[in-house]
């Protein structure tokens, strides 16, 4: 019988029923909960807090690069979206329409914003007459709307939060640059230096790619269940959307032409990515730099005298940390036991505990314990900050390294379909499977109906050289990462 110190962990579903432990996690957690609308979230304090301090720091890089925030209505006309035909197809069978206003009908629909490069790109067509007002370097943080059939908490709902990026660009070359600039280091260095998860980044196939794009490039993450998780996406929009809505300069020649554009966006998403990389069979294991909470304390006393010292001393360390700019909480509660606590703050991923009890207080010191490895030290206060300031570092470096350490074991490499197809159904065992492919559509689009693998990009690092695609047997020069995904 679970006793109130454990229930917390006993109640999680088992990893295996990895689908069970995470939706589990996240509620259990008060990460977020179902709402009233179906396919939509409530953001908990907890898991909004996460996503506060994920967006301040990926919000830090955009800026370092020269982009400016701006904001555009959540409501586009649809003759907006029709403009760009491949772009409406594509997004046709998630898009929400409001077609009422009070009581009256709406002479023209309007979608609820999906993405925004179509309201974006007709504002562009005003402010672009030049070459010398290029480029243009904007993003914006908001919420968009994709009524999805199949929907899971964080990974894919119907109305998510994201930031996304348009910019417009005097050439081909400076749009590629952009899109590779933000792919490369803006996402991937905020998300393998901040939330310690090792992506692939790649370009996707034609088949994968976003509609209206030129080219599109992704960074792949492995979940903690060997599936694929597209964490983040730059496009390189060419000059369609340019077309469609007449973005054109003078140039210094002076002829008129038209622009080159990009978007680039990563969403809540990167929560759902946070809690299945790192999470284990007690809950969550947030990474330090993004952690709601970084320490928290848990003071224990059974009688009054202790409790008076106890306190003291707590107030006394809590503010040095605060001071020390790390973020850390007092758990007062009286109603439940140091156990509990501890397994509740395991659950909530918090990276470090500081018991501090009587015999503590007459030591000086207070008891470190690590989220990660659960190891613990005696620290003296007076060098708790320090302290502190170590372990969580070295607890961020730790989470990389596991999920680093976990993409190498479960990553396989196939010559065969058969061998491919043995991996894809293994699911103790699911990873991903790197093979060469001869670029032809129909191999791949028989590959996914075949096994539910997709390619999930085409690796920038590619091996060179050339072999046999893995379906048709024909040459291949293109090595890519075959995954499910979510």
């Amino acid at each position: 019988m679970a006793t109130e110190e454990t229930r917390y962990v006993e109640e999680l579903a088992d990893k295996d029923d990895f689908s069970e432990w995470y939706l589990d996690v996240i509620h259990k957690a008060e990460m977020a909960e179902e709402s009233p609308v179906r396919g939509c979230m409530i953001i908990r304090p907890y898991g909004f807090a996460l996503w506060e301090h994920m967006q301040r720091r990926l919000d830090d890089r955009i800026k370092a690069t020269g982009h400016e925030n701006f904001y555009f209505p959540l409501f586009i006309p649809e003759s907006f979206l029709r403009r760009e035909a491949e772009h409406i197809e594509g997004f046709a069978p998630e898009v929400a329409w409001v077609t009422r206003g009070g009581n009256e009908e709406l002479t023209e629909p309007l979608a609820i914003r999906p993405t925004s490069e179509t309201i974006i790109g007709y504002a562009y067509a005003r402010w672009v007459q030049s070459y010398r007002d290029l480029p243009l370097l904007y993003n914006q943080w908001a919420n968009v709307v994709r009524w999805e059939k199949r929907t899971r908490p964080f990974l894919r709902t119907s109305e998510f939060l994201w930031q996304e990026g348009h910019t417009v660009h005097r050439t081909e070359d400076e749009a590629e640059r952009e899109t590779l600039l933000i792919l490369r280091e803006v996402y991937q260095d905020f998300i393998e230096r901040d939330l310690a998860i090792p992506v692939i980044p790649g370009l996707k196939t034609e088949a994968e790619r976003f509609a209206g794009a030129l080219r599109t490039y992704s960074l792949e993450a492995m979940m903690g269940d060997g599936k694929a998780l597209q964490i983040a996406t730059s496009h390189n929009l060419g000059q369609g959307f340019a077309k469609s809505f007449g973005i054109q300069f003078q140039d210094a020649d002076g002829e008129r032409k038209y622009a080159w554009t990009t978007s680039w966006g990563a969403s809540t998403r990167m929560i759902g990515g946070v809690i299945m990389t790192h999470g284990d069979a007690s809950g969550l294991r947030m990474p330090p730099r993004v952690a709601p909470i970084q320490v928290i304390i848990v003071p224990i006393w059974r009688k009054a005298p202790e409790r008076d010292a106890v306190t003291t001393m707590v107030t006394e360390v809590e503010q040095s940390l605060r001071s020390a700019g790390i973020r850390v909480r007092v758990d007062w509660r009286e109603e439940v036991t140091p156990g509990y606590k501890y397994n509740d703050w395991e659950l909530r991923g918090v990276p470090l505990r500081l018991e501090i009890g009587p015999r503590d207080v007459q030591a000086g010191q207070g008891v470190l314990v690590r989220r990660d490895t659960r190891a613990r030290e005696s620290v003296p206060v007076a060098t708790l900050p320090a302290r502190v300031t170590i372990l969580l570092e070295e607890i961020q470096q730790s989470l990389y390294k596991q999920a680093w350490e976990f993409r190498q074991r479960r990553t396989y490499r196939a010559q065969s379909f058969t061998e491919l197809s043995e991996r894809m159904a293994d699911r103790r065992n699911l990873g991903f499977v790197e093979a060469w492919w001869c670029g032809d559509a129909t191999c791949e689009a028989e590959i996914k109906t075949r096994t539910q693998a997709t390619i999930r990009n085409i690796p920038l690092n590619q091996p060179g050289g050339s072999g046999r695609c893995i379906f048709c047997g024909r040459t291949a020069n293109k090595w890519v990462i075959f995954a499910k995904a979510y």
